[in-house]
């Protein structure tokens, strides 16, 4: 179990990047809404790279003892949401990404960039 959301959502970004997910940031949301800490907000380059990303968190959180509260647009693949509560996790197909555009929508949010290790 993750103490904090910080840690929570640096363990998120974890596994999105285990599977090659793209441009992945988090935004903290603590201080500008009551409806959660973070977004982490990340690409895939196809639908069953989306599909992929999605498996890799659920699965991975799982295995830490983290079960989603709810997940939305699994099937279609275009934008899943993932809902710890205190950590909301958007996976996009790069088009729909740029058509919603949540990091200017949040613009005011702190944010932070995560990179690939390797």
């Amino acid at each position: 179990m993750y103490k904090t959301s910080k840690r929570f959502v640096n363990k998120v970004a974890a596994l999105a990047l285990s599977k090659k997910a793209e441009n992945v940031i988090s935004l903290d949301l603590r201080g500008l809404t009551s409806t959660c800490d973070f977004f982490l907000i990340c690409s895939g380059t196809s639908d069953v790279h989306v599909k992929a990303i999605v498996d890799a968190i659920v699965e991975g959180m799982k295995e830490a003892g983290e079960r989603p509260w709810h997940v939305e647009g699994y099937e279609a693949r275009k934008w899943a949401l993932v809902d710890y509560v205190n950590v909301v996790v958007h996976v996009f197909d790069t088009q729909t990404r740029d058509y919603y555009e949540l990091e200017r929508l949040w613009g005011d949010a702190k944010f932070e960039e995560y990179k690939d290790e390797e």
